[in-house]
C-alpha cells in the first residue's frame, strides 16, 4: 500500500451507497475492456437498476477476488489530454472465478437472465479458415472429452456450452450471446464455435441453440490501457477511498449491435449505442481503421523502438506506413463498400488520429502486439485481396504482415496461439519463410506466388530504430 492509500477506506456498496442491480446478464472475460466498455454502457442506461452483470474471469480469479472485495464496485477514470474524470461504476453485481463453472450454470439456466455478453479475445473461438469450429485443436479436444464424462470444461467456449445445456435441462428459454471481441461478422462467429462445440458433444443441444440462442454482432470501441500503480494512486489521490481494480480509458466510446434480443436487453442506447440492421460497414470501418492501425503501429513500431501508440504516431515512418494503409482501406469503405451507411471516413480518420495521439493514454504496443496471427486476418488481409481484386496491389496491407513477420522473428516474448508454428517457420529462409508465415495467416494467400513475392519484397522496411530525440 503506497502513502497515497494508507489510511483511506477501501471502496465498496456501504462506502458508496449503490444497490446491487439483480443480474441479468451474464459475462465471460472479466477484464478491463469489459468494465470499460460493456459495464459502463450498463451502468449508464435508463434502466439501469432493473441489469446487474455476474462477470467471470477467464484464465484466472485474481480480477474476480479483486473486484468481489468492493461489492464489484470500481472507478472508471475516463482520461483526457485536459485532465481527468472519475466514475463509480456499479453494474456488476457480482464477479465469480471463471473456474466457477457450477456457478456460470446457474446464472445462464436462470429464467431472469436474458444475455450472454463476451470478450473472451479473438483467438479464443478456435475456428479454422473455413469459419467452422477446429474440433482437432488440442483444447477443443480436451473440453469435448470432458463433457463427455462429465468433467467441467476448461475453456470459456465449453464452459459456455455446458451452460446453455443447464438452461435448456430448465426450460429457461431464449436469450442473446453478444460477442464484443475485433471479429469480422463476430455474432457469426461465436454462433459457429458455440454450435460447433455443442453438435460435436450433443446433437440435440445443438439444435436447441440454433433454434433459441440469438447471437448478436457488434463492432465495439474504446481504448483501454492496463491499469498501472500511478493510476490506483491517482484514485485515491481525487476520491479519497482506496480501489484496487481501477479502469483508465478515453473519453471516446462507441457500441454498434446487430441482432434480436428475445427476452429483452438493456436501454443501452442511452449512452450513445446503436442498433443497425446490417452491422459489416461498421465493423470494417472499425477493425480496418482502428484495429488495424493499431496492429500495424504494434510491429513498426516496436521494430522502430517504440513502446506505445502514441510514441509511434510521433514517429513520421510509422504515420506513413498507417496513412497509406488508411488509404487503401478507405477505398473499400467507398460506395459499395459502405453498403448505404454513413460511415464519414474522413472524420472518423482525423478522430483517430486525435485519440492515438493522447500520450495520456499509455497503450503499450506490446499488448497489441499479440495474437497477431488471428488478428492479420480481419485487420490486413480482406484490405489486401479487396484492393489486389481491383487491379491494385495492396501494399500498404501487405506492408502489416510484412511487419509482423519481421516483429515474430526478432521479439523476446513472442505470444501468439500458433507461436511453436511460427517459430518453425522462422527457421526457413527467403520465400520459404514467408510463404510459410503467411499459411498461417491465410493459405490462399501463401499459395499466390505474386503476394507472397509482394511481402518478401517488404521485409525490413521498418528495421531502422527511429533517432531519437
Amino acid at each position: 500500500m503506497t502513502a497515497e492509500q494508507a489510511g483511506l477506506p477501501q471502496l465498496n456498496r456501504t462506502l458508496y451507497p449503490s444497490p446491487k442491480p439483480p443480474v441479468r446478464i451474464v459475462h465471460l472475460g472479466l477484464g478491463a475492456f469489459h468494465r470499460s466498455h460493456q459495464a459502463w454502457y450498463t451502468h449508464k442506461a435508463g434502466d439501469a437498476a432493473d441489469w446487474g452483470i455476474a462477470s467471470f474471469t477467464g484464465r484466472r480469479p485474481d480480477a474476480a477476488l479483486a473486484l468481489a472485495e468492493q461489492d464489484g464496485l470500481f472507478t472508471l477514470v475516463e482520461r483526457a489530454d485536459s485532465g481527468d474524470s472519475f466514475t463509480v461504476i456499479g453494474s456488476i453485481a457480482e464477479a465469480v472465478d471463471g473456474a466457477d463453472v457450477k456457478r456460470l450454470a446457474e446464472l445462464v439456466s436462470a429464467p431472469a437472465t436474458a444475455v450472454v455478453t463476451l470478450t473472451i479475445t479473438e483467438a479464443a473461438y478456435r475456428l479454422g479458415v473455413d469459419g467452422q469450429l477446429d474440433a482437432a485443436a488440442p483444447d477443443v479436444v480436451s473440453d469435448l472429452a470432458l463433457l463427455a464424462s462429465g468433467g467441467e470444461p476448461l475453456t470459456p467456449l465449453g464452459r459456455l456450452v455446458l451452460a446453455l445445456g443447464a438452461r435448456r435441462a430448465a426450460g429457461a428459454g431464449s436469450l442473446a450471446v453478444v460477442c464484443c471481441d475485433n471479429l469480422s461478422d463476430n455474432g457469426t462467429v461465436a454462433r459457429n464455435a458455440v454450435a460447433g462445440l455443442a453438435r460435436s458433444w450433443d446433437a440435440g443441444l445443438a439444435d436447441w441453440i440454433e433454434a433459441n440462442i440469438s447471437f448478436v454482432s457488434t463492432s465495439v470501441d474504446r481504448i483501454t490501457p492496463r491499469t498501472t500503480d500511478a493510476d490506483i494512486d491517482a484514485v485515491a489521490r481525487a476520491c479519497g477511498y482506496r480501489d484496487n481494480s481501477p479502469v483508465v480509458a478515453e473519453p471516446f466510446a462507441n457500441w454498434v449491435l446487430s441482432g434480436d434480443f428475445p427476452a429483452g436487453r438493456p436501454r443501452w442506447e442511452d449512452a450513445g449505442a446503436v442498433f443497425v440492421d446490417h452491422i459489416e460497414p461498421y465493423e470494417n470501418r472499425k477493425l480496418w481503421l482502428l484495429n488495424g492501425a493499431h496492429s500495424l503501429l504494434a510491429y513498426a513500431g516496436q521494430l522502430r523502438g517504440h513502446t506505445t501508440v502514441a510514441q509511434a504516431l510521433a514517429d513520421p515512418v510509422c504515420v506513413d506506413a498507417v496513412e497509406r494503409f488508411w488509404d487503401e482501406a478507405e477505398a473499400n469503405l467507398s460506395g459499395a463498400g459502405a453498403g448505404g451507411a454513413d460511415l464519414q471516413i474522413p472524420a472518423y480518420r482525423a478522430a483517430l488520429l486525435d485519440r492515438f495521439s493522447n500520450a495520456r493514454i499509455a497503450h503499450h504496443l506490446a499488448q497489441i502486439a499479440m495474437d497477431g496471427s488471428t488478428k492479420l486476418r480481419m485487420r490486413a488481409v480482406p484490405v489486401m485481396l479487396a484492393e489486389r481484386s481491383q487491379g491494385r496491389s495492396g501494399a500498404a496491407a501487405a506492408l502489416m504482415i510484412a511487419a509482423w513477420m519481421d516483429f515474430s522473428a526478432t521479439a523476446e516474448n513472442f505470444q501468439d496461439p500458433l507461436a511453436t508454428d511460427v517459430a518453425a517457420a522462422n527457421l526457413l529462409a527467403g520465400t520459404q519463410r514467408v510463404q510459410a508465415l503467411l499459411a498461417l495467416v491465410d493459405p490462399a494467400a501463401a499459395a499466390d506466388t505474386a503476394v507472397v513475392g509482394l511481402v518478401a519484397g517488404l521485409l525490413g522496411t521498418f528495421a531502422a530504430a527511429a533517432p531519437r530525440p
